[in-house]
């Protein structure tokens, strides 16, 4: 993963299929776009899908508010 804070990496790019590096080989540092494996890809996935059921469930506890107070 691209740490390298010169020009602006690691802000919100960083998840999705195209997670990972975005300098295309050309690290001022030395450093090597990183390929995640498919068990990185599995876990990092499975995390995003926990926080965007914990979304979902404050969206659903806010409509049932809302639909109280009408």
């Amino acid at each position: 993963m691209c740490n390298y804070a010169g020009y602006g990496h690691n802000r919100g790019h960083d998840w999705g299929p195209q997670r990972g590096c975005c300098c295309h080989g050309h690290h001022p540092m030395g450093f090597h776009r990183h390929f995640l494996t498919a068990a990185e890809k599995k876990a990092r996935l499975e995390e995003y899908l926990k926080e965007l059921q914990a979304e979902v469930k404050a969206v659903e506890e806010r409509l049932k508010k809302l639909g109280e107070g009408a």
